[in-house]
């Protein structure tokens, strides 16, 4: 049987459910965004939630749902990261039993996150798809309540009411750019904005590794896997009812790649000092990519996830120095003689940049065996006092090469 589409009114009753208890988070201009992309771009900060994620609307509004019986039976999920947690709080809030399953590789800092919300937590199967199935038994075996992570009425509803509190607090939208997964955030937003406002354009943003709706939407066979920054998107089903209402209410869908995720995340921490996951950051990606697109409009996104890990954050903060010029790898051939590293030292002074590390390969190379190839890692205050190292370096007849990330 096919669900029912939520509604104007539900999205406005699950608002008034959950009010107090899920945060009415901010909606900002970011003035420098604004400046570097040539559009008012506006900002939800669902990474400001307490467990920093938007799912917490939906898995409450659901939650608010069950009845007597229902609650004291317990609820069941399979999530492997935000959805885990929103239902796991919220449950323990409301005081229902839950479980969650999660796949055996899930980091061990998610799994504890989710057992101190107070959640029994499963570990089964190598995958998600895995998890899921394994959630499907346990909800029959043992007459659970399954709380699914986007094709739910209820879950879709809630996560409605983010376009409501943007369209309040900013009425002269013209453009909305939101993350699509399963696509459960994006069919909330486009039902109350749609009903609300139907000249507002609704843009879906995926993973251009994981473009599962927009295959399903346009009738592509692009690809789908691979390793993403943006994992909270990373789906390869997307939901039954989710497509149903993307298609009729999303103006188009556009896919974004990885260094672009990569740079709206390191973007945010720059200029909004706020920390925001790949999917979180997709949308912000989306309009960065290509600011003609969106150039002269009032573009609203959601960050609707704040969940990274702190390790792989500083990669990528690390990296968008890379690419911006600041740190760099330089490969130095030199002859392999007392003094050569001081000669070579000496124009890193000369120009400023800091040597961050250095290693001499002297086997592993092609040039003579007299000679050796330095490695240096350096940063410097910009590109340019890169870019003049290198030049002195190649006047004073050193052979020069630049490692790339691209």
């Amino acid at each position: 049987m096919d669900l029912p589409s939520p509604t104007i009114e539900d999205i406005r009753a699950a608002a008034a459910r959950i009010e107090g208890a899920v945060l009415r988070s901010p909606t900002l201009k970011s003035r420098t965004l604004s400046e570097i992309t040539g559009a008012e771009v506006y900002l939800k900060f669902e990474n400001l939630q307490f467990t920093a994620a938007y799912k917490e609307r939906g898995a409450l509004n659901k939650l608010l749902h069950l009845d007597a019986d229902e609650r004291r039976r317990g609820v069941i999920a399979a999530s492997a990261g935000n959805h885990a947690q929103a239902v796991a709080y919220h449950a323990k809030r409301l005081g229902i039993p839950v479980t969650i399953v999660m796949p055996k590789p899930t980091p061990t800092v998610k799994v504890m996150q989710t057992e101190e919300h107070g959640a029994r937590v499963i570990l089964f199967g190598e995958r998600f798809d895995d998890a899921y199935a394994h959630a499907r038994e346990l909800e029959a075996a043992e007459g659970l309540v399954f709380v699914h992570p986007f094709d739910d009425p209820h879950i879709i509803a809630g996560t409605g009411t983010i376009a409501l509190e943007m369209i309040a607090a900013v009425p002269e939208l013209d453009t909305l750019v939101v993350p699509i997964g399963g696509g459960g955030l994006i069919s909330g937003v486009a039902i109350a904005t749609k009903t609300l406002r139907p000249d507002i354009e609704v843009v879906g943003v995926e993973a251009e590794l994981y473009p599962s709706m927009k295959n399903v939407i346009d009738g592509t066979e692009t690809a789908i896997g691979g390793d993403t920054l943006a994992e909270g998107i990373a789906v390869k089903e997307p939901g039954e009812l989710t497509r149903r209402i993307i298609r009729e209410r999303v103006d188009r869908i556009d896919l974004v790649a990885e260094r672009d995720i990569e740079h709206a995340v390191a973007l945010l921490v720059a200029i909004e000092k706020t920390v925001v996951e790949g999917a979180g950051a997709a949308g912000l990606a989306r309009i960065l990519a290509e600011p003609e697109r969106f150039r002269g409009r009032k573009v609203g996104t959601i960050l609707c996830g704040g969940n990274i890990d702190t390790h792989l954050l500083a990669n990528v903060l690390i990296r968008e120095l890379v690419r911006c010029g600041r740190i760099a790898r330089l490969r130095i051939a030199a002859q392999d003689r007392p003094g050569a590293l001081a000669a070579i030292t000496a124009k890193f002074f000369e120009v400023g940049v800091n040597i961050i590390e250095t290693n001499h390969h002297r086997i592993f190379t092609r040039l003579p065996a007299k000679d050796t190839v330095i490695e240096v890692e350096c940063e410097a205050r910009d590109s340019e006092s890169i870019d003049r190292l290198v030049a002195k370096l190649e006047e004073a007849g050193f052979h020069v090469t630049r490692a790339s990330l691209d």
